[in-house]
């Protein structure tokens, strides 16, 4: 089992080599994008169940034993968190290709787009936080060119602030990682779980609030998150669903990973982590409510529910870490879904502005469903997952007696109906206030192409199954949060038992 943990990130990385060897034919270039991030699914959905049954799988580099090595581990939470990012992925780019701009144009879309998933399940599995640094430099390069592909002076302008923005956090995050090693000589994850403790309780301190920032502006964070809203709305629709969808996620993943595994319980800024992320919530949905544009709105949302995952992880109990890890990949299938259905609006309105497009309800009835489902799952709204998202962020909070920051979540929760409403209202129900800024394009009733509109129906599903298999997959997470809430289990499998 462990000589499949490396392939979700090799495969994309031959695809790419594939895609640049056949760059002008571009039907070669899809079947191989399709055909490797569908095989990653596969692989990534096997080692989900291996590592549920077995708690964790290991491959070592080379062969060459921790922490010498370079160590890929898959447990519950990665597991979770690949099998999501490979549909997501595979979801975008059947998109892309349906939407044929970009994906057209430029011969450089699809291995650049692969390098992305490449790192992305690189981040995911890496067990040592040097390859982390490596597979998010691989995200982040691959990300510089996605943001700016298409050339508009706009897109340019704000894909340079993500440029540089995303370079300041990479050269903090090699800083941090070198005093690290100065101060206990490896690297190595779960080495780093036994040698951390060792060290002074103010220099541990430093080293969580440290890495804490460098994956905060990664994930979107307030203070941090002020590039987020201006850059991702300028992209192509699926490169900004995938960034909005997928790349603060992985942000998010590395401060779980890192503050659970790294630092003992004393050692972990909890109170400041769950302030970051009362702000985050509240500073992020105010920011929603205040835009007239459906993308802008959204990346807003980003911000904002990304308060929630850190608010249920700053309690740092078996149940809070479990919210924390449900709500995550749960809010990846919502905000891709979502942020798929802007471009379909876009395309069909020929803006994204809600003064400027209207009524397409009626002309366009489909997109008004698959926008309905995830937004109501969005708010919180019963039967749906992110109601069961939210309910067990509450119920975590509640137990740990954080009254104030459930009551902060609680407020938030319903000014993100309010705007999900304002788009509903504006978009679909509204009439157009003004000329469209773009050139409309003719959909049908479908309300864009069958592959940008079957792609998204596709994530629709995958949402509604989180709501109907909710019961198994939050005990799915209740065992991830044990797992990541007693580092001892994680040291063992990398390791080995210790004397």
């Amino acid at each position: 089992m462990s000589q499949l943990v490396p392939l979700p990130i090799v495969l994309p990385l031959l695809g790419a080599a594939l895609s640049v060897v056949f760059g002008r034919w571009h039907g070669f270039q899809r079947l191989v994008g399709v055909v490797c991030l569908s095989t990653s699914l596969v692989i990534s959905i096997v080692l989900l169940v291996a590592a549920d049954d077995t708690g964790f799988v290991v491959a070592q580099g080379g062969g060459w034993p921790a922490p010498i090595g370079i160590s890929l581990v898959v447990d519950r939470l990665s597991a979770i968190m690949l099998v999501v990012s490979a549909i997501m992925l595979l979801a975008v780019l059947v998109y892309a290709i349906g939407q044929g701009e970009v994906e057209r144009v430029h011969a450089g879309f699809h291995p650049t787009y692969l390098v992305l998933a490449a790192g992305v399940a690189a981040s995911l599995l890496t067990g040592d936080l040097f390859n982390l640094f490596v597979s998010f430099e691989m995200m982040l390069a691959a990300s510089y060119v996605l943001i700016t592909m298409g050339g508009r002076a706009a897109q340019v302008r704000s894909g340079m602030t993500y440029v540089v923005i995303s370079l300041v956090a990479s050269t903090f995050f090699i800083i941090v990682l070198a005093l690290i090693y100065s101060a206990t000589g490896t690297i190595n994850l779960a080495d780093l779980s036994e040698r951390i403790p060792e060290l002074s309780g103010e220099v541990q301190l430093m080293f969580a609030i440290a890495l804490l920032v460098v994956f905060g502006i990664k994930a979107g964070l307030f203070p941090l998150f002020f590039w987020l809203p201006d850059s991702y709305p300028t992209a192509p629709a699926p490169v900004t669903a995938i960034f909005a969808g997928l790349l603060t996620k992985v942000g998010v993943y590395a401060i779980i990973r890192t503050q659970t595994l790294m630092f003992p319980i004393d050692a972990r800024p909890a109170t400041l982590i769950l302030v970051v992320a009362a702000l985050t919530m509240t500073v992020g949905v105010f920011g929603a409510i205040a835009q007239d544009d459906v993308k802008r709105i959204l990346s807003f949302h980003i911000v904002s529910q990304i308060g929630y995952m850190i608010f249920a992880l700053g309690l740092f109990t078996v149940a809070g870490v479990a919210a924390a890890v449900f709500y995550t990949f749960n809010n990846i299938i919502l905000k891709t879904n979502l942020l798929l259905v802007a471009g379909l609006v876009e395309r069909r309105g020929g803006s994204s502005r809600l003064s400027e497009v209207g009524g397409m309800v009626r002309t366009a009835p489909l997109l008004g469903l698959l926008f309905a489902l995830p937004a109501l799952s969005l708010a919180g709204l019963p039967p749906f997952g992110g109601f069961v998202a939210k309910f067990a962020v509450f119920d975590a909070g509640a137990w740990s007696e954080q009254w104030v920051l459930v009551g902060v979540a609680a407020f938030v929760s319903l000014l993100t109906m309010y705007s999900m409403t304002k788009i509903w209202a504006g978009a679909f129900w509204g009439e157009r206030e003004e000329e469209p800024s773009g050139r409309p394009e003719p959909g049908g009733r479908l309300g864009g192409p069958v592959l940008m509109v079957g792609s998204t129906a596709a994530v629709v599903l995958v949402g509604l199954a989180v709501m109907i298999w909710a019961a198994p997959l939050y005990a799915f997470t209740e065992r991830a949060a044990v797992d990541l809430l007693d580092p001892s289990r994680y040291v063992e499998a990398v390791l080995g038992e210790r004397p």
